[in-house]
């Protein structure tokens, strides 16, 4: 791996690290879930929630190093049903979240922080148009004659999955510092982030 490593060009990596960047800059499901823990949980559930979305890309990277995403993206029944209950999940924590009691909210912890990494690990892993976008982002900065593919298709998504963790990271800590100077408003919010978790689930099952 190191050696495929070595052997990749700095301007591919350079220039992978830098389009990935702009994608980060770009609103989406991932920012908006990151932002929406950290406002529920606070800073440190913010940052879970980024830590658990890469987890859960490192995941699809791995399938698609190992050639799964390709037969998973080749069944639209297969991929309709991951949609599906990737949506529904959202729209349970949507509920969760309307329904939290802000008084029990404000005891739970570490529990909260390991509840937000969980939960963003789970909504990316059943989101399959981040199946399809490594499919059709990660090839395009793969070279193979300079080493085995899905050996630089696990080296960019580790690259991928890092960036992930300093950008959304950075939203839901940031979130979360601002939800804290309003923490006696707990109530409200856990309705911002239901509605939010709401919008993904909706985008998510129409899209």
């Amino acid at each position: 791996m190191l050696t495929t490593l070595f052997a990749m060009d700095p301007w591919t990596i350079a220039t992978f690290i830098g389009a990935s960047f702009l994608l980060y800059l770009t609103p989406g499901a991932d920012m908006m879930f990151t932002i929406a823990s950290g406002v529920a949980g606070g800073p440190r559930a913010g940052l879970a929630a980024a830590v658990g979305i890469s987890l859960g890309v490192l995941v699809h990277v791995v399938a698609a190093a190992a050639g799964l995403a390709v037969l998973v993206a080749a069944s639209p029944a297969m991929l309709d049903g991951v949609r599906y209950a990737g949506a529904a999940y959202l729209a349970y924590l949507a509920y969760a979240n309307w329904t939290a009691d802000p008084a029990l909210e404000k005891h739970k912890g570490r529990a909260d922080v390991w509840r937000a990494f969980r939960r963003g690990f789970l909504t990316n892993l059943m989101n399959p148009k981040v199946i399809l976008f490594i499919l059709a982002f990660l090839p395009q900065f793969t070279d193979p004659a300079i080493g085995p593919v899905w050996q630089q298709i696990v080296i960019l998504g580790a690259i991928l999955g890092i960036g992930g963790i300093l950008t959304d990271g950075t939203y839901g800590v940031f979130a979360g510092l601002a939800a804290e100077r309003v923490r006696n408003s707990a109530g409200a919010m856990n309705k911002i982030s239901a509605v939010i978790f709401g919008g993904l689930a909706a985008r998510l099952a129409l899209n």
